[in-house]
């Protein structure tokens, strides 16, 4: 039977030896090219070992630029020395960009007090009774208790930056514990748009990490691919192309890892014992699909009502077979009934010109800005999702705005 023939050949013809190294949560035993970035991130940390709290800290970078390896990489260390040094430290990590967890502060602060043994019911208690409880919980014992928040920028466009002001003036209300906070962001401008008191409170001691050149790219892959895949599978130049992709996503090792993961399975899924050059190709263009489809399911409520609008705008353009152009106006008024139809609240048309923005910078349209003179600037709109996958967007949206 040919599915026993697929079962079979999964079983004895992998190319690979360890697949897991390529995957995004493996921890390696080093990181290449960051020796800069982790020494600096030690030396903020390194007071802890003295029982002193360390400064709070804000990291950011561009995606796949080793910014939450690296914090993990000095975390596990530090809990270590700390515990031969005799200090009550306690790191715990949140990933802000996963759902239900860090939407509200509310959940943020039941997650921190679950970490923290206590509970508290899922909804239902007044936010200043969800601070007391895990007040009371962390002051239990004198600890230095530290905070990640990875994708920061998430939770802050979701709740208030408040949220994060309040958590760094807890210390003066603990007597026995005190907290730190590191906070991880893509968003490179992510501090230049918050209130001065967080930004000069989150971000007294900030560190940069720089985008991977292809040459440093390929440093990555090499140690990576060595563990990951059987000896002489990976073709020459593979390594070098598939580098040369990632350094052209602004540095990202993640989709390094990523394109070369994806190849290893098409090329086993082919039957073929060796991940050759054409393999790389097909895994980018996997991957390109995917990060739409991904983008499109994740982002808020208001995003996908924007995206929705353009698309139905750029259909009935179609069908009537007008080439007349779409601008930021248009957009609204088809926006403004798509909110009516799905009983969701109305934005500006100024918001919705920075949704267009976004949706732009991910580049799931060109949203050109263009002067009309003395009645000011638009934006001349066109989506550019390729045909193929056009039906599975617009089945998201549909699904996700329950139209």
């Amino acid at each position: 039977m040919k599915l026993d023939n697929i079962f079979d050949s999964a079983l004895k013809d992998t190319l690979f030896t360890d697949k897991s190294v390529l995957q995004i949560s493996y921890k390696p035993d080093k990181i290449p090219h960051r020796d800069e970035q982790i020494e600096h991130v030690a030396s903020i940390l390194a007071p802890v070992l003295r029982g002193e709290r360390p400064s709070n800290l804000f990291l950011y970078g561009k995606t796949g630029t080793g910014k939450t390896l690296s914090v993990k990489f000095v975390k596990d260390k530090l809990i270590k020395r700390a515990e031969e040094a005799g200090v009550n430290l306690r790191i715990e990590y949140i990933n802000c960009k996963l759902q239900k967890v860090a939407d509200t502060e509310y959940r943020i602060l039941a997650t921190l007090i679950s970490k923290l043994g206590g509970s508290v019911p899922a909804t239902g208690l007044p936010t200043d009774q969800v601070y007391s409880r895990f007040i009371e919980l962390v002051d239990e014992k004198k600890q230095l208790f530290v905070i990640i928040f990875d994708e920061i920028d998430h939770a802050l466009k979701k709740i208030s930056d408040n949220f994060i002001y309040s958590l760094t003036r807890l210390n003066s209300e603990l007597s026995l514990a005190q907290i730190s906070i590191i906070g991880i962001s893509n968003d490179i401008t992510f501090l230049e748009n918050i209130d001065p008191r967080v930004r000069s409170s989150l971000g007294e001691e900030e560190v940069v990490f720089p985008p991977y050149n292809a040459l440093q790219l390929q440093d990555i892959l090499q140690e990576r691919c060595m563990d990951a895949f059987k000896e002489g599978v990976v073709d020459e130049g593979v390594i070098a192309k598939c580098a040369a992709f990632a350094a052209r996503e602004h540095g990202d090792a993640r989709r390094a890892l990523d394109l070369m993961r994806i190849a290893g399975e098409l090329s086993e899924r082919d039957g073929s014992r060796k991940v050759d050059l054409k393999y790389i190709d097909l895994a980018n263009k996997k991957i390109e699909r995917d990060k739409v489809l991904d983008i499109v399911e994740t982002e808020p409520k208001q995003f996908q009502l924007v995206l929705y609008s353009i698309l139905q705008l750029t259909k009935e353009m179609k069908k009537k077979n007008i080439s007349e152009k779409m601008f930021t106006g248009d957009v609204y008024n088809c926006y403004q009934d798509v909110c009516t139809k799905t009983k969701n609240e109305c934005l500006t048309q100024r918001r919705i010109s920075d949704i267009i923005a976004e949706i732009d910078m991910l580049g799931l349209i060109n949203a050109r800005v263009i002067s009309k003179g003395r009645h000011g600037r638009t934006r001349e709109i066109k989506h550019l999702i390729s045909d193929n996958i056009l039906d599975k967007v617009e089945a998201i949206l549909v699904d996700g705005l329950g139209l």
